[in-house]
């Protein structure tokens, strides 16, 4: 029953109360008290049964209206979370992108230092002061290196350890040598923990 209907049966039963239809039988001051107590417990009824009806409306919207909430917090969760991914791998792309020409921007005077002895012993017969001019350029490579945390691989006399060694050959070397790297063919070369390139050695049998 909704309210509309409620409201409408208290009219009815009010207008039958006060022609007497309530109580056909009654007459006098008894009767319209009787009338009045009856109209009032109606009231009552039909408040009763609009509230409850009200509250079983909320009762049935209430998990409709959490179920939008839910939908819009992940909707606004899922951008969030494509927003960031797409922010971090333009953030590692530039960081790869400026990592790289910082590297390239202090080898160039090593470069320019080269082109400069190039041309200097192309004039000069003085062979010690090129060979100087070769080990001062060298230097200045391995010291920019070292700043950018490139270090060589210690190999010559170390025990092999295949984390840092390759083994290219096997000498016998004696007791003393065993397993311990005898030769370096080429050097290695690591950032930090990271290997960039192994050492490839000769190892002692």
């Amino acid at each position: 029953m909704t309210k509309k209907t409620a409201e409408n049966q208290v009219v009815e039963e009010k207008e039958g109360f006060a022609q007497g239809e309530g109580y056909p039988n009654c007459e006098g001051e008894p009767c319209a008290n009787m009338a009045e107590e009856t109209i009032d417990e109606t009231d009552t009824v039909a408040e009763e049964q609009a509230e409850k009806q009200t509250e079983e409306q909320t009762e049935e919207e209430a998990p409709k209206a959490e179920e939008i909430d839910w939908k819009d917090r992940y909707i606004r969760l899922q951008a969030e979370f494509d927003n960031f991914r797409k922010r971090t791998l333009r953030e590692k792309m530039a960081l790869i992108e400026s990592g790289g020409s910082d590297v390239w921007k202090a080898v160039l005077p090593v470069l320019d230092d080269m082109e400069r002895a190039i041309a200097a012993s192309e004039k000069s017969e003085d062979i010690a002061a090129l060979r100087e001019g070769e080990k001062l350029i060298y230097n200045k490579f391995v010291d920019i290196m070292r700043q950018k945390g490139v270090v060589a691989i210690e190999a010559l006399d170390a025990e092999f350890n295949p984390d840092l060694h390759e083994a290219v050959a096997r000498f016998a070397a004696g007791e003393e040598k065993s397993g311990k790297v005898i030769d370096v063919v080429q050097q290695g070369y690591k950032q930090g923990e990271q290997v960039l390139r192994y050492a490839k050695v000769v190892v002692g049998e």
